[in-house]
């Protein structure tokens, strides 16, 4: 399996993080998910799930930052489009992010449950983008835990992809 998000400059557009234009952002945050494409992925496939995730946020937080969780995505795609969060045209199922997290205190779904793009608060951050190939849908609920997540995986990763992404603080 092999991913590719485009990238301008080597950085996440910006209509997919901090510097988003209004119509791209919810409630202050940047909420239209960037396009991922998928390439050579197993027939043995069944499922795809994703995690987006800033692990350059523990010394400003303390902790990773959950941008996005996503699974049962059709294996069957190639290329998971733009906006899929919001618009959930596949019915995918989404995770909690750390905006739902108690030192946050954000409540509504559509902020907790969906993807919610980078806004470095210091400098530049790298965020991981990982793409896993699953033997199986997963039995998970929207607003399902990152922890949830890894032990619903556990003995179902077929194959997995991880990109590295920059976004501009």
């Amino acid at each position: 399996m092999k991913i590719n998000v485009k990238t301008e400059f080597g950085y996440l557009p910006t209509k997919y993080s901090k510097l988003a234009q209004v119509e791209y952002q919810y409630k202050g945050n940047p909420c239209v998910s960037f396009p991922i494409e998928l390439y050579d992925v197993s027939s043995e496939v069944k499922s795809i799930a994703i995690t987006f995730l800033d692990h350059d946020a523990i010394p400003v937080c303390g902790f990773t930052w959950i941008h996005w969780l996503a699974c049962n995505i059709p294996s069957t795609i190639d290329i998971i489009p733009e906006n899929i969060s919001s618009d959930n045209s596949l019915n995918i199922v989404q995770g909690q992010n750390s905006f739902a997290s108690s030192f946050v205190g954000e409540t509504n779904p559509n902020i907790t449950t969906r993807y919610i793009g980078p806004t470095p608060p210091d400098k530049d951050h790298e965020y991981t983008l990982k793409v896993y190939g699953l033997d199986q849908k997963l039995d998970l609920s929207e607003g399902y835990f990152m922890n949830d997540f890894l032990k619903a995986i556990d003995g179902h990763v077929v194959e997995s992809a991880k990109l590295n992404i920059l976004a501009c603080s």
